[in-house]
């Protein structure tokens, strides 16, 4: 089976989040971004980064899965998210293709 690609959207706790980290917070996020390099290493993931809203910088991440569940496990397993940082979603891109 191929993989379908998927879009992930990690919603900070507050829409100035990026200027406003706690000492706490920034350590999630340093285990965040770890993860996710290792994640596009392993080429789970083709493209990731911060997003410049307007409205409150926010991550972006477009991932390669089997399925729904499977990205919503990577997902949990955010360091940010396991420690109560951030939340996030995920929406199938459907018919996605990459170049």
């Amino acid at each position: 089976m191929s993989a379908s690609l998927f879009l992930f959207r990690l919603i900070p706790p507050r829409a100035d989040f990026a200027q406003t980290m706690t000492d706490a917070e920034r350590h999630a996020m340093d285990g965040h971004t770890e993860y996710w390099r290792a994640l596009l290493d392993a080429g789970r993931v083709v493209v990731y980064g911060p997003v410049a809203d307007p409205e409150g910088v926010w991550g972006l991440g477009v991932l390669r899965g089997a399925d729904r569940a499977e990205v919503l496990a990577i997902g949990e397993a955010d360091p940010s998210v396991l420690a109560g940082v951030n939340t996030f979603e995920v929406l199938e891109i459907l018919g996605g293709t990459t170049g």
